[in-house]
């Protein structure tokens, strides 16, 4: 008899098939052989979400990200500024970047202004060139204190956790201006009573969400004294397409497909784009008729995807009594003032973001 044969029986038959003197010895091995099978090596994890070349994420939930900026430009340093970094949160090794002119005028402090850079709340870093030319190019125009912050990014930190530590970079602040052993590089030229809170992107989201959070006069963070804020193409969105984003992308930096691509990596999960810290008008988002908020500038481009939800955003606010302020850039995409900040465009805004200031300081 074969062993095909023989093992076609019953598991005692076999046994059984056996001389006796072999019981004992084979009955484990001929088992064991049958059942042991070879390790099957699993297959590799393959890429299922990308951005910009600096993110991938893939399908076992491991995550890449690249050492290297999104934008690859050079660091415009002259001298006229000065810079430093500081953290301000060791629970989540979180630092920002202080901005101030290297000759400041007196005996007149300095107003304070935030720069919260933006990347869809995936990428972006307050080091990546672009951010720190624009912060350079904002305190010598603006002759400001800039504060430049990180937050934690998705997909690893979903909302709301940029949003979460967007609140602590200010709640720095306001140590800092209580300190009985102040860092004097600030102390010694900022005026804590004129703070400025913008973002670019979805940081001007993250504004947004600091300004109904911290309402009118900012109160909880005295003496610090939030006086405006500036959302420069506030990264907004909504499960109701906006005509503008309806017309598909008309330009190569922004389009519809990275939009909902930012949102699917960034929103917590089992949520949709009408949570309420993606739409300001959503069906459980804070009443913002009702909020009393601080002055607010809306900037954005004529040929910017976020258009729509911007003029949204205006129009509504001041239709209820809002002081709001709307800026719209004919024919620039998303984020012109970084991209191109020598550009004319970009002089009218910072020129706008100045005189914004200085309307409202007293």
């Amino acid at each position: 008899m074969d062993s095909i044969s023989m093992l076609s029986k019953s598991p005692t038959e076999n046994i059984h098939a056996f001389p006796a003197k072999y019981k004992n010895t084979h009955k484990p091995k001929c088992l064991i052989q049958l059942v042991r099978q070879p390790p099957v090596a699993a297959p590799p994890p393959i890429e299922v979400d990308e951005c910009r070349g600096v993110l991938r994420v893939y399908s076992d939930g491991s995550i890449w990200r690249s050492k290297k900026p999104s934008f690859e430009v050079p660091v415009n340093d002259d001298g006229s500024v000065l810079w430093k970094d500081v953290l301000f949160d060791a629970t989540h090794n979180l630092h920002l970047r202080l901005y101030k002119p290297a000759s400041p005028p007196t005996p007149t402090k300095l107003p304070i202004f935030y720069y919260i850079h933006g990347g869809g709340f995936c990428i972006g870093s307050r080091a990546w060139p672009n951010c720190q030319n624009y912060c350079f190019k904002l305190c010598s125009e603006l002759q400001a204190v800039i504060i430049s912050p990180d937050y934690r990014l998705a997909p690893e930190n979903r909302l709301r956790a940029a949003i979460e530590d967007g609140y602590a970079s200010v709640k720095w602040l306001q140590d800092q201006a209580l300190a009985e052993e102040p860092d004097t590089w600030l102390t010694d030229v900022a005026d804590f009573s004129r703070v400025f809170i913008s973002g670019d992107s979805a940081g001007g989201n993250i504004a947004h969400n600091l300004a109904v959070r911290l309402g009118a006069g900012s109160g909880e963070l005295a003496p610090v004294r939030v006086r405006g804020y500036v959302y420069l193409a506030p990264f907004f969105g909504g499960t109701v397409r906006t005509g503008s984003e309806a017309e598909g992308p008309k330009e190569a930096f922004l389009n519809l497909e990275l939009i909902d691509r930012f949102w699917r990596l960034s929103i917590p999960v089992g949520e949709t784009t009408d949570h309420p810290l993606v739409n300001p008008f959503g069906p459980n988002s804070p009443n913002l008729e009702k909020r009393d908020l601080d002055p607010i500038l809306v900037v954005v481009g004529g040929s910017d995807l976020l258009k729509d939800r911007a003029v949204e955003y205006a129009e509504k606010l001041k239709k209820w009594g809002k002081r709001v302020e709307y800026a719209e850039f004919d024919e620039q995409q998303h984020g012109f003032f970084t991209i191109n900040p020598n550009s004319q465009p970009s002089k009218e805004l910072m020129l706008l973001i100045k005189k914004f200031i200085a309307e409202n300081s007293v």
